[in-house]
């Protein structure tokens, strides 16, 4: 009565698996859903052949990403990333320091280039100080850099005319 059938999925199927992946599934939810719309094709010994090459295959593609991404969170782990700034009051930035900045500077200043998207930072800097941010190059593979925010000086010129204005106000 439930006779099994094996077949190679073409697509990504929810609750049963990811594209390439060969499956035992029950005869009539093989016949009459997955082949014919077609999100599987009946295994033969050759198409399951082909099907575990191409998995070979992958999986040697992501371990060199892996690899690359190892070799680049070596080079930038615990380093430190400088920005000199314009401060107000209480060490304030005019502006903020944000992921894409972050980015730009570690290409600059460590000779490396991250995509913005795998900074994590969950807001922008906007006082100084020194910050540990996390780069996300790919799972397990999470690197910190320091990301130190430093001012340019003391308080803009604006600073000294408010207590004029002040004066003028009473």
């Amino acid at each position: 009565m439930g006779a099994k059938m094996k077949v190679i999925l073409l697509q990504d199927v929810e609750h049963l698996g990811k594209a390439g992946e060969i499956k035992d599934v029950s005869g009539g939810f093989g016949r009459n859903y997955l082949i014919p719309k077609g999100y599987a094709v009946l295994a033969t010994r050759g198409q399951i052949k082909q099907a575990e090459q191409r998995l070979a295959a992958e999986h040697r593609r992501i371990e060199s990403v892996r690899r690359d991404a190892e070799a680049v969170a070596a080079r930038i782990n615990g380093r430190t990333v400088t920005f000199t700034v314009k401060v107000g009051e209480q060490d304030r930035l005019y502006g903020s320091v944000t992921s894409s900045d972050i980015a730009e500077q570690m290409a600059a200043q460590l000779g490396v280039e991250v995509d913005r998207r795998k900074i994590e930072l969950d807001e922008p800097i906007k006082r100084t100080g020194t910050y540990s941010v996390t780069v996300r190059l790919m799972s397990g593979v999470e690197p910190v850099v320091n990301v130190v925010v430093a001012g340019e000086g003391g308080l803009p010129d604006t600073a000294t005319f408010e207590p004029e204005t002040a004066a003028e106000q009473a």
